[in-house]
């Protein structure tokens, strides 16, 4: 017995369109499949991520110029 763990997303129906293969051509199968709702924020940064992160609170900081980029080149 495999499992297998896909994330996809339903359409507009409503409805969840699978397609899983199983390397066994013209097999009987028994499957089991349950579906929940993704539970993540909508952003691909794991769950407290930004927590690591600190913050600047003095508020005579300025953050100085970071000039420009170059153009990119086109290829011919």
């Amino acid at each position: 017995m495999d499992t297998v763990m896909i994330r996809s997303r339903s359409g507009a129906d409503s409805k969840l369109c699978l397609e899983v293969t199983v390397g066994q051509p013209d097999t009987e199968f028994d499957v089991e499949v349950v579906a929940r709702p993704n539970q993540s924020t909508g952003s691909e940064w794991p769950e407290g991520y930004f927590d690591l992160f600190g913050s600047i609170t003095d508020e005579t900081f300025e953050r100085p110029p970071q000039g420009t980029m170059p153009r990119a080149v086109e290829l011919e």
